[in-house]
């Protein structure tokens, strides 16, 4: 029985180190990118992105922080944010279209 009751524990540990892992994932693409490509496609500059992403890697290695509580759920969508809507638009203008 006491397996069981480890579960949502682990369930909890593998959210946190894949919300790590998209976090990193971001910030590293941020940090690569070139600022003027963050104002063409009218998002915000690269420096807030920036301390966004870090701001929400600091959250997310708080050991105090919860994914499912209301920091690590800010910090979860602030990443998403920016991997669905802000990572697509940078790469497209500094690639072009893909035809």
């Amino acid at each position: 029985m006491g397996g069981v009751m480890g579960i949502p524990a682990l369930i909890l540990w593998v959210l946190k180190l894949c919300a790590l892992g998209m976090t990193v994932f971001a910030l590293v693409h941020a940090i690569r990118q070139r600022p003027d490509a963050f104002t063409a496609v009218d998002k915000l500059t690269k420096p807030v992105w920036v301390a966004i992403l870090v701001a929400a890697l600091v959250v997310l290695l708080l050991p105090i922080t919860s994914v499912v509580g209301i920091l690590g759920i800010a910090a979860v969508v602030a990443t998403g944010v920016y991997l669905a809507d802000v990572r697509p638009k940078v790469d497209e203008i500094q690639r072009g279209p893909r035809w």
